[in-house]
């Protein structure tokens, strides 16, 4: 898989963008919202974790705890057995105790799954999990461990250890992120779901994985940057347009200005101002008014009838006292208080002034005396009445404001009323002053009230509706002026995302474009002979909203993908569109579980499965689980080295795993290991070991057979397997192998590539017939029969014909 590319998609777009021949605003709006290169969410291009060993116990088809142990380092892995034998439930164990979840059970009834992910016939063993990985380069031993403590299979708990037993946390072990984007588990039940749909989950890996991220959050700012345009300009239309209805019902000379100004295609947002602003203006000094109109106090007329009460009583009682003949009383009565005086001194009976003899006597002295005692009652009398009146004008005149500075200088009605009622303070005379107060004060209550009411009503209209109006044409001119603002920046914005739109798909098709080819290359090795082509694999949206999109065709007709292919082709293209992924540079993942992929697929898809998984296994850690035995049989057809492990199970979930090797080399061993056994019986090593040596050399030639047919003769699997058959004999195998026909005579070629083979041949077919002859030498025959087998196994090509059987 090629390397990551080294520039950066930042790098890559600003050298693009200076090249663009934009105009500078978009240029520069286009680097404002180009957002900072992410952070790699993978580890490099080291594969620093490998799988040494999977444990499960008490877990779906496996009872006791087993471990299935591999082999380190990179290479295939091939996991066989029949199903019901458990070898997918160590595939689940491992994604299990690695993700925390198991695909095959995800989206079914949870009931199915609590009742099928606990082993059935080990309800005492405590169930668990776990693989047993080396990490790092020094490939330090890590064991993750996930079990459960309760009947759900959500009570569950993982545990990390280091190879000294010391607990570790996961996420220094394995990256969740690296986990997310280069997943090395391929369930089976991934295989038919994972193209199902628009491929939504693979599409965000892959941006993920290949740093599109950056692309898509770069066109989600932009798009979002023209949305924030439009969005202001729309408000702004639908503001203007309720503005212009609202100032249109307005029977204001300011509302009539502003619907001119904001009328026509664009409106004068100048305009606007000078409305406000003349409007601010010339109301201050009209409100100014009207408050001082709105803020007159009300005449209390109940104290000026009190005070024109006071004014009248006070006149009628100075009336009747004549308190304008007050002085004249008291002058008479100091007259008589002066005669009297006289009298008393002089005791002289006759009148001083008229000469009247004996006129001042004791009778007058009394007359006299009851006269000076009226005439200071009718003084002290008059006195009082004239203070009276005193008060009650002083009393009235206290009632009288004066005209307001604000007033004074009118010639309104108003002023003159409040003038007439100032004036009142001039007038003495009470009764005057009583009639002239009474009808100024009504008069002028009777204008205060109108005039504050006036402007009271008129402060009103002001504050309900100009006040609002200008207050919402302030507001709108802020928009407005936003929206202006708005509408150039959208014109650079459009023209930057017309750019950027190409730009992006061509950058993202770039980075794609390794792992479209690797899948066209896997595609084409699994479906060699298939009539559906994979061409193009592009993505198309953004995260969340995405998909791949698959160029299929048959032959050289497009079609959609999922109605041409067949089950197996559909297994291919899923494999084709995982392996590119799961084998990315830059995954920390030096392992692959790969469940059951040989289903529904033809014997030359399983050939070119053997083939895709042997190159995956030149650097990584490829483990394949299945019960088709034809992907052994490609694997040893092909010549493939791989380690076969095969997978039994007993009664009550007893599994048990052990290490299938060439079987021509097994044989050989069994052959080998009764021939050292000295405890076995003469009798029955003479039976028994000659049949061991010709199913050691029956294996050398089907092997060979197979090699000359698919090599020479450029067979297939299925082919071959056809040509081979069952033979009956062993003579029927060798020819088979050296001759390509297992009826024909082999004599002469095997004594051709080994000289005295074919008596030992005849020997196996004696073995097995009464009377036996004697193994004397047992290690000798051993010996033997291996220079035979590999004698046979290095016949290059076709041999001649000749001889007898």
């Amino acid at each position: 898989m090629p390397d990551q590319p080294a520039a950066s998609l930042h790098a890559l777009l600003l050298a693009r963008l200076d090249a663009s021949g934009l105009a500078p605003e978009a240029r520069e709006l286009l680097r404002e919202l180009l957002p900072d290169e992410p952070a790699s969410g993978t580890g490099g291009h080291a594969h620093p974790v490998q799988l040494r060993s999977i444990t499960a116990g008490g877990w779906r088809g496996i009872g006791p705890r087993t471990t299935l142990e591999l082999p380190p380092g990179p290479g295939l892995v091939v996991v066989s057995g029949p199903n019901g034998s458990g070898k997918s439930s160590f595939a689940e164990a491992a994604e299990t105790a690695i993700t925390g979840r198991n695909s095959r059970w995800e989206g079914r009834r949870a009931g199915d799954w609590q009742k099928g992910w606990r082993n059935l016939h080990s309800p005492d063993v405590t169930p668990e999990v776990g693989v047993e990985l080396t990490v790092g380069e020094r490939g330090e031993a890590v064991t993750v461990r996930r079990t459960w403590f309760g009947a759900k299979v959500t009570d569950a708990r993982t545990e990390v250890e280091g190879a000294d037993r010391s607990a570790r946390k996961f996420d220094e072990v394995i990256d969740p992120d690296a986990l997310d984007l280069a997943r090395p588990f391929l369930p089976y039940s991934e295989l038919g779901s994972m193209i199902n749909g628009t491929l939504g989950g693979l599409h965000d890996a892959f941006f993920k994985l290949l740093g599109l991220e950056l692309l898509a959050d770069f066109d989600g700012r932009v798009r979002d940057a023209a949305g924030e345009c439009d969005q202001t300009v729309k408000h702004a239309d639908a503001l203007t347009a309720d503005l212009l209805a609202e100032l249109a019902a307005l029977d204001d000379p300011r509302a009539l200005e502003a619907v001119a100004a904001l009328s026509g295609n664009k409106a004068d947002l100048q305009r606007v101002r000078a409305v406000l602003e003349r409007g601010d203006r010339t109301a201050e000094s009209e409100l100014a008014r009207l408050r001082q109109h709105a803020a007159l106090d009300e005449l209390d007329l109940r104290e000026v009838d009190t005070a024109v009460a006071g004014l009248r009583e006070a006149a009628a009682h100075a009336e009747e006292a004549r308190y304008g003949q007050a002085g004249e009383a008291h002058h008479l009565a100091g007259l008589l208080e002066a005669a009297l005086e006289q009298h008393r001194r002089s005791r002289a009976s006759d009148c001083p002034v008229c000469g009247s003899e004996q006129r001042l006597d004791r009778a007058w002295a009394e007359r006299a005396r009851t006269e000076v005692d009226r005439l200071r009652a009718e003084a002290a009398e008059a006195a009082a009445a004239r203070q009276k009146v005193t008060d009650a004008v002083r009393a009235a005149h206290a009632l009288v404001q004066p005209v307001p500075v604000w007033l004074r200088g009118e010639t309104s009605p108003f002023a003159s009323v409040w003038q007439e009622w100032a004036q009142c303070r001039d007038v003495t005379h009470p009764r005057e002053l009583a009639d002239r107060i009474r009808r100024a004060a009504t008069a002028l209550d009777d204008a205060c009230r109108q005039l504050r009411e006036d402007a009271v009503r008129q402060l009103a209209e002001h504050d309900g509706v100009w006040q609002p109006m200008s207050a919402r044409l302030t507001q709108w001119l802020a928009v407005a002026e936003a929206a202006e603002s708005a509408r150039e920046r959208r014109k650079h914005v459009r023209k930057g995302r017309a750019w950027l739109r190409p730009i992006i798909d061509e950058l993202r098709d770039e980075r794609l474009r390794p792992f479209a080819r690797r899948s066209q290359e896997v595609w084409q090795q699994l479906c060699e002979h298939s009539s559906v082509t994979l061409g193009s694999v592009t993505l198309a949206g953004t995260p969340g909203r995405g998909k791949v999109e698959l160029d299929v065709s048959v032959d050289d007709m497009s079609a959609p993908a999922y109605s041409v292919m067949s089950q197996g082709e559909l297994h291919s293209l899923a494999l084709s569109l995982f392996l590119p992924r799961a084998t990315h540079a830059a995954s920390p993942f030096g392992f692959l579980v790969i469940d059951d992929p040989v289903q529904s697929m033809d014997p030359e898809k399983v050939e070119g499965l053997a083939r895709v998984l042997d190159a995956c296994a030149r650097d990584r850690q490829v483990i394949v689980f299945t019960h088709d035995t034809r992907l052994q049989q490609a694997v040893a057809h092909l010549g493939i080295e791989a380690t076969v492990l095969r997978i039994t199970r007993q009664t009550d979930s007893v599994v048990s795993v052990e290490t299938l090797s060439d079987p021509v080399e097994q044989a050989l061993a069994e052959a080998r290991a009764v021939s050292l056994d000295p405890g076995l019986p003469q009798d029955v090593a003479d039976h028994v070991l000659p049949a061991m040596c010709r199913v050691v050399v029956e294996a050398a030639c089907l092997e060979t057979a197979r090699r000359r047919l698919r090599d020479a003769e450029g067979l297939g699997l299925r082919a071959v397997e056809e040509r081979i058959g069952s033979p009956d004999r062993t003579k029927s195998y060798v020819a088979l192998a050296l001759l390509g026909d297992a009826g024909r005579p082999a004599r002469e070629a095997v004594e051709r590539i080994h000289p005295g083979g074919w008596s030992l041949i005849e020997a196996f077919n004696s073995g097995s017939h009464a009377p036996l002859p004697t193994v004397d030498d047992r290690k000798g025959l051993v010996r033997r029969t291996e220079a035979l087998a590999r004698a046979i196994r290095r016949t290059p090509g076709t041999q001649g014909c000749g001889g007898d059987r």
